[in-house]
């Protein structure tokens, strides 16, 4: 950015203790940013300067008074699957364009009580369905290394916008790679947590045995703050888990020598680009640097029958989760219908996208009486037998090392007409969200000008080690701090 504002988290926020700007000029400033840039990205749907600039006014109360932590007078966006008190919640549909969320998630609101300010919601995929950001009804989101191709999904929109510097963090949902996989399209850094690790209430739900809340930032520190608010049980949300929350920065700067890596020969094959592999194997010799060890492991259900399962599991629960949005109690209703019967096929007829009505009808499918053993059964026993893979691996390891895509970003309705391929982007990703476990894409290099992700795998609740790990990386190397040349920042 420019010499007046730092790139991260951690140095606005010693910037504002230090008096060198307020909340208010700062907040002012990215939404400038915003103002300038998104009509090219895409990248967010709804900008709220007014609840921005008075959060930001109230964050420079606090600060006056001494009374601050890391997030406060912060600006960040939100992946508009999160509910905002009066403000639009669309998820990227039709279906819910007119619809006005009555309270916040807990991830908004655990934010907004840590002093952040909310700049607007995000794009994305329609109902966090996509690998590309092209399936929204907002149209599709571009990537600011190229804006003719796309950012990735479903938080391609968040992802493109914290590349862009229009925030310096957003918040994003990964249900099989929607966070990771755009984090290394649009060279930034995307957190996944543990299943259960942060608060489901609130966010619109895809896939409610997949979904997880998680963080999009330049850096690991960064998620380490964001993550030090995010974490933790809530009784509003049966599946969260009450676990002991760490302090994430405390050990962002530990050493790690001796730590265990293993590398799954399922990653490096034949589908995988050779520009990522020699990257991704560069950033894990710089690890070894570090005195970090290396080993061959096998996960020999990572990739395919990973997919397979997951499209199953994550297109019967949509199925389920979808059904409330008929036209009746909130979102889209069509025009004049006919009958009942008629307005609920018209409502979910007009309002839903091409791929959401194919994830639902896969769905309903698995589901139905005579084929719910053959598949919804078998692909959780598959996700059983994934999950059992992991544990094996990590009685010996400390983290998995590996590609967070086998590709880096395509151009813009390359794979649109043919939904294997676009399912196969998050062919390295997917496993990770079947087992529960947490993961993280960190900027590792380019190739013909597109950045590419390396892929951290860690332990149930190990985030504090993948972080650790991250960051140290990251101490070695500059590839997070590169801002794309077309969008680069100015005084705005």
């Amino acid at each position: 950015m420019t010499e007046q504002y730092s790139e991260t988290i951690a140095g606005l926020s010693k910037d504002l203790r230090d008096k060198k700007y307020s909340a208010v000029e700062l907040t002012q400033y990215f939404l400038r940013r915003i103002a300038s840039s998104n009509k090219i990205l895409n990248a967010i749907i709804t900008t709220t300067q007014e609840q921005a600039l008075a959060a930001a006014n109230e964050a420079d109360q606090h600060i006056a008074a001494g009374d601050t932590n890391p997030l406060t007078g912060i600006p960040l966006l939100h992946k508009d699957i999160f509910c905002t008190d009066g403000i639009r919640t669309s998820c990227g549909s039709r279906m819910l364009d007119n619809f006005i969320a009555p309270y916040d998630a807990t991830v908004v609101a655990k934010l907004h009580g840590a002093g952040a300010v909310m700049l607007g919601k995000t794009n994305m995929d329609e109902f966090a369905m996509g690998s590309s950001n092209e399936n929204s009804y907002y149209g599709p989101v571009r990537n600011p290394w190229d804006i003719e191709r796309v950012p990735g999904g479903s938080s391609g929109g968040s992802a493109a916008a914290v590349a862009a510097r229009l925030a310096p963090a957003a918040t994003g949902s990964d249900t099989g790679g929607s966070i990771r996989q755009p984090a290394a399209l649009c060279g930034v850094t995307g957190l996944k947590p543990t299943y259960g690790r942060v608060s489901r209430y609130g966010m619109v739900a895809f896939a409610s045995s997949l979904d997880q809340a998680g963080t999009l930032t330049t850096d690991a520190r960064d998620a380490a703050l964001m993550l030090n608010v995010m974490a933790g049980p809530d009784h509003r949300d049966s599946t969260s888990i009450d676990h002991p929350v760490p302090d994430y920065s405390a050990t962002l700067d530990d050493d790690i020598s001796g730590l265990r890596i293993g590398i799954p020969k399922e990653s490096f094959d034949e589908e995988l680009d050779d520009s990522i592999a020699t990257q991704v194997n560069a950033a894990i010799k710089q690890l070894e640097a570090r005195g970090a060890s290396v080993k061959e492991i096998t996960l020999p259900n990572m990739k395919k029958a990973a997919v397979a399962a997951y499209y199953v599991v994550a297109s019967a629960e949509c199925s389920s989760n979808l059904s409330r949005m008929d036209g009746v109690r909130f979102g889209y209703r069509c025009e004049h219908p006919k009958d009942l019967a008629d307005m609920y096929a018209r409502s979910r007829g007009e309002a839903f996208s091409r791929e959401v009505k194919r994830r639902i009808m896969i769905g309903t499918y698995t589901l139905s009486a005579g084929f719910y053993d053959a598949y919804y059964l078998k692909a959780q026993k598959v996700r059983r037998v994934i999950a059992e893979d992991f544990r094996r691996a990590f009685s010996d390891i400390d983290v998995i090392a590996g590609p967070t895509t086998p590709e880096t970003a395509f151009k813009l309705k390359d794979k649109t007409d043919d939904p294997i391929r676009m399912y196969l982007s998050d062919i390295y990703t997917i496993a990770v969200n079947l087992a529960g476990l947490p993961g993280i894409s960190i900027p590792c290099g380019f190739s013909q000008g597109l950045p590419i992700g390396l892929h951290l795998i860690g332990n149930m609740f190990d985030e504090a080690r993948l972080l650790n790990v991250a960051h140290q990386y990251q101490q070695d190397t500059d590839w997070h701090r590169q801002i794309p040349e077309q969008i680069q920042p100015g005084d705005s």
